[in-house]
């Protein structure tokens, strides 16, 4: 039997910050990290970056932001120092404005290994289900066969997870409460329609997904479908 009870998150008070969001609003990359922000209430500015159609993440200005030409990237409040990839972004956001220690349970050593390791797994979906949305979206070019089998196997896989944990009475990826592992891994399983992928055959996957939507304070991106 799954608690109903909402999950008791720890909300303090607004904190304001000086941080840079190199950020793109249709990214689920992107949109992980302003999750994270909104859950602990912080304000960021948020610096657009036109990567379709302006592909301004590919200019000589942007490379020397961050030489992968990836978004997002984290200016801290120094002004200097830059922090790439979303998974990297979201561990330095927990340990710096979090410190309850609730989104990643660095004094819980076995919660810990199981959150990173889904930190891990998020990039096998995003691999998939952002390949597939690229190309049904913007256009570009893949195996798009390929990348939609890649992308099931990837959501049988949670699904299975899923399945097992509510078994338990367990209703997030790692443990009683939601933690940096359901966020890195709900934006590309929830955009996963907008790559011809459907997770509406996965029943598990739907309630997590319902389940994340409910939590306080959060903010939904455009695409975000939940039924």
């Amino acid at each position: 039997m799954i608690s109903s009870n909402a999950p008791c998150l720890v909300l303090v008070a607004q904190k304001w910050s000086d941080m840079k969001l190199y950020d793109y609003v249709l990214s689920g990359n992107c949109y992980k990290v302003r999750l994270l922000l909104h859950f602990l209430d912080i304000k960021c500015t948020l610096e657009p970056v036109d990567f379709y159609p302006g592909r301004a993440h590919k200019s000589p200005s942007f490379r020397r932001i961050n030489p992968l030409e990836q978004l997002p990237v984290l200016e801290l409040d120094d002004g200097k120092t830059r922090i790439c990839d979303s998974q990297a972004i979201l561990i330095y956001l927990a340990h710096k404005f979090d410190p309850s220690r609730h989104w990643f349970p660095v004094n819980e050593p076995e919660k810990l290994g199981c959150v990173v390791q889904w930190l891990t797994f998020a990039n096998c979906i995003t691999a998939a289900s952002s390949r597939a949305r690229l190309h049904d979206m913007l256009g570009y070019t893949c195996d798009i066969t390929a990348a939609r089998a890649h992308a099931h196997r990837a959501f049988r896989h949670l699904e299975d997870h899923l399945c097992h944990q509510e078994f338990n009475g367990i209703n997030w990826l790692a443990g009683a409460q939601p933690t940096l592992a359901d966020v890195a891994c709900f934006p590309y399983t929830c955009l996963a329609g907008d790559g011809g992928i459907d997770i509406f055959i996965y029943p598990a996957i739907q309630r997590w997904l319902r389940r994340f939507a409910t939590l306080p304070r959060f903010h939904p991106m455009p695409g975000i479908n939940i039924r």
